[in-house]
Formats: structure tokens, C-alpha cells, sequence
């Protein structure tokens, strides 16, 4: 067989997508806040082959899709903010970085994600059959959860027995590429960097994982789901622990029928009560304490006074919505939040806070303080103008993905079921990130594009 240009790319593509979860080493410096991100030195090789093949064919492939245009407006519309508050964008100046070059570093880094791996992601899928981008894509990111699961089982052995040759054989892992040892304390992160990165990772492949329960007939089908609930478990992550749980119970809504939902919930509390068993005649202390902790974690609340956490994530969302309430309509501009956003912290959330006197108001520090919620972040920073567009894309991929679930086509279905709770679990997930650098979102927007446009080729 020939190697093409398309067979590179959409290699690249796949083994980006596998990838995902690997950041846990030191990265390269030079691509800024992709620096960790293995995946993406695969996909950016992945997007220059795209450009040769455009080169060399002088032919550009474009979807006319709804899904495209909202995206293509939501981007313009980031570009407006800036010129709307152009004079109060050269003003802005904190950490040694002007706000104007700001916006330049924020926008490129949204193109990268939603503009040149979206173009990847495009060109790859589209030369993938339908029940090929289930079963391959899927394959995958069951290979990256297994291996994932594999060095988490070392990291909780060690975690919860302290048994050193358990960190020796993590050590080992330093080998395979773009992983680096490193142990947080009673919380695992696998082959991520920290944990709620792994929370992301988790998030990201669930509903492809539960989606086994639909498609195989044997036992293991039920292994996938086991292991994500094991890692969401013990990676500590609230988010994790509250939507993956929100992305199951979407599941079963969706695909059991109430007979089917009562046979599995018995069956699930037999499972549940021999596991228990188990493990309270082991060791019934640690897990009982370990529990107590999983549930006080959830306590937002009463965590906000002792827990700096907390204190800094509420006081900056605080703050940005102040923002949002000084500039409703059209923002402050693109990824200028920040330069407003630190004259209204609350002295609550700054005191005794070592996050905000080390990290987030040392003008010696070169990072800049995390927005911890995309929704407030963009009414700060494009109004409520920007939102809406956004919010109106989330809809769109929702009403989409759901038209899917009702397809005769088993595949098409299945499909449906994991776009729409993978777009659950984002949805929720963006209440506590403020990033457009989430790989699994921009590959379920693509794939509910192209999708999509497959079937209605499929009527014409």
C-alpha cells in the first residue's frame, strides 16, 4: 500500500489521541502552555502534513455546517472585543506583559486548539468510515486508560501502604516517553501531572468507556467503566467525583429501559456490597477515614475558611464576575480578565493566602492567576454577547449529538450517547477551568461535524 500524506496525518492523529492524558514531564519551554502537552507535538506535526497535502493538491476541504459557523463567529467575535476596548487594552500592563500582547499569546493559543488541531481533527475523520471513528477512536483511548490504570495501580499500592518497591517500579516508567515520576502525596495523578489533570483525562474518555456496556457481550465489557471509577476514586478530584458520577447516571437514563435499570442497580448493590465486604474485613479503618475525607472534600462551604484551595478559586470567579457587572455587553477583551479583575479580590479569599501573596500578586511570578471558570471568564472578558455565542454552540452540540442517539444506525446511536454525555461532563468541567486547551472537547465537536454532515450526504 502507498503512504500518503493523509495516511501520516491521520496517524498523528490517532497517536495525539492517545497522548492525552501523558504530561506529566517537564515538557518543552518554547510551546508556552502546550509545553506539557505531549498529544500536541503530534497533532501540530499532524496539522503541517494537513498543510502539505493542501499544497501539493491545491484543494481545501470546508463543511458547510452550522456547528463551523458558530465557531468561526465566536472567534470574530474575540477578535471585536479587543477593538471595542482598544484603548483601555493598551493601557493594560501586569507581570511585565502589556495587555495587547496578551491578547495576541491568548488568541494564538485558541487558534491552536479550535483552529489548527480542529483542522486535523477534520481532515482526519473525514477519511475514517463511521463505525471505524467509534471502534479505532475508542480502542485508543481504552489502550491510553489501561496504561494509565496500570501506573495508577503501583502509585494507590504505594499511596496506601507506603510498600517502597511499588515507587521503584514507578520509577521504571520514566522510560516510556513523556512521563516522569512523581508521587502527590494521597492523591493519584498517573501518567498527568496533577491530579485534576487526570480528573480531566477521566472526564474526557467516559462516556467512551461506558459505551462497552453497550457493544460487547462478554464480562470485560464492564472493565472499562470499573477502571474509571477506580482512578476518579483515588485521583480526589471533587469535579471528577461529582460529574463522571452525573456522566453514568446520564447513561443509564439514556440507554436502559426501567426492567434493564432495576436488573443492573441489584446487581450493581451485589457487586457493591461484596467489594465492601472485602474491603472493611482488610482494612476497615483507613477506608472508612479515607471515605469520611471524599465527603468533606465535597463541602465546598465549610471548606472556604480553611481550605486556600477554595479561597483562591471563589475569590477570582468573585472577582471576574465584578468584571463581567462593570463591562456587560462586550467584555473587557479577550484575555484581559486579569488586568481588571485584581482591583475586586475580596479580602477574604486573599487572607492568610499563600497563593495570592506568592503566585497570583507577585509581579516577580511570570504566570498569570487562572480564571477557574471558563462561563465567568468569557462574560469578563467577550459580555454577554460572547457568551451567548458560546452557550448557543454548547446547545447546538447538544441538540445534535441527541438527534444521533435516535438514529437506526447502531453505530450512529452509540456515537450519539458518548458525544452527548462527553458534552455533559465539559459542561460541567468548565465550571472549574478557564481554558479552550481541552483536546476531547474540540475532537467530539469534530466528530459531531463530521457526523453530521455523513448522514446528510447519506439522505442526499
Amino acid at each position: 500500500m502507498k503512504l500518503t500524506l493523509r495516511h501520516i496525518y491521520t496517524f498523528l492523529f490517532l497517536l495525539g489521541i492517545f497522548f492525552i492524558p501523558f504530561n506529566s514531564w517537564e515538557g518543552i519551554k518554547e510551546l508556552a502552555e502546550f509545553k506539557r502537552e505531549s498529544s500536541a507535538i503530534f497533532f501540530f506535526l499532524g496539522f503541517l502534513f494537513v498543510i502539505l497535502e493542501i499544497v501539493f493538491t491545491k484543494k481545501i476541504f470546508i463543511y458547510n455546517n452550522p456547528i463551523l459557523i458558530i465557531v468561526l463567529i465566536f472567534l470574530l467575535w474575540n477578535v471585536l472585543t479587543i477593538v471595542f476596548n482598544f484603548p483601555s487594552v493598551l493601557d493594560n500592563y501586569y507581570k511585565k506583559t502589556p495587555g495587547l500582547n496578551r491578547f495576541i499569546r491568548q488568541f494564538i493559543s485558541l487558534l491552536i486548539s479550535c483552529g489548527m488541531f480542529f483542522i486535523l481533527y477534520l481532515y482526519s475523520l473525514r477519511h475514517i468510515e463511521t463505525e471505524n471513528i467509534l471502534y479505532k477512536i475508542r480502542k485508543i483511548l481504552l489502550c491510553s486508560l489501561i496504561f494509565s490504570s496500570i501506573y495508577s495501580f503501583f502509585e494507590i499500592i504505594y499511596i496506601i501502604t507506603g510498600f517502597f518497591p511499588a515507587y521503584k517500579v514507578l520509577l521504571l516508567f520514566d522510560y516510556f516517553p513523556f512521563v516522569e515520576s512523581d508521587n502527590h502525596g494521597i492523591r493519584i495523578s498517573s501518567v498527568s501531572w496533577e491530579p485534576p489533570a487526570l480528573a480531566t483525562f477521566l472526564i474526557t474518555i467516559s462516556g467512551w468507556m461506558f459505551s462497552y456496556i453497550l457493544t460487547s457481550k462478554n464480562l470485560y465489557k464492564y472493565l472499562p467503566t470499573l477502571l474509571v471509577l477506580i482512578l476518579t476514586y483515588y485521583s480526589g478530584s471533587r469535579t471528577a467525583l461529582i460529574v463522571v458520577f452525573i456522566q453514568l447516571i446520564a447513561f443509564f437514563f439514556i440507554y436502559l429501559s426501567k426492567k434493564q435499570l432495576v436488573r443492573f442497580l441489584k446487581s450493581s448493590i451485589v457487586i457493591i456490597l461484596l467489594l465492601s465486604t472485602f474491603i472493611f474485613i482488610t482494612k476497615p479503618e483507613k477506608i472508612l477515614n479515607d471515605i469520611g475525607k471524599k465527603i468533606e472534600s465535597l463541602d465546598f462551604k465549610g471548606n472556604l475558611k480553611k481550605n486556600i484551595s477554595n479561597q483562591s478559586r471563589f475569590g477570582i470567579q468573585y472577582a471576574n464576575f465584578m468584571v463581567f457587572l462593570e463591562n456587560p455587553f462586550v467584555g473587557v477583551g479577550y484575555g484581559q480578565q486579569v488586568y481588571h479583575a485584581i482591583d475586586y479580590y475580596p479580602i477574604w479569599a486573599k487572607k492568610d493566602n499563600w497563593e495570592f501573596k506568592y503566585l497570583y500578586l507577585n509581579k516577580n511570578e511570570p504566570a498569570f492567576p487562572p480564571g477557574y471558570n471558563l462561563y465567568i471568564r468569557l462574560l469578563a472578558e467577550t459580555g454577554i454577547i460572547g457568551f451567548l455565542i458560546f452557550i448557543f454552540l454548547i446547545y447546538t452540540l447538544f441538540k445534535k449529538s441527541y438527534s444521533f442517539i435516535r438514529n437506526d444506525t447502531s453505530e450512529i446511536k452509540t456515537l450519539g450517547m458518548i458525544l452527548f454525555i462527553s458534552f455533559i461532563g465539559y459542561s460541567f468541567n468548565f465550571f472549574q477551568l478557564d481554558t479552550f486547551r481541552i483536546y476531547g472537547f474540540w475532537l467530539c465537536v469534530a466528530i459531531t461535524l463530521t457526523l453530521s454532515s455523513h448522514i446528510y450526504i447519506g439522505k442526499k
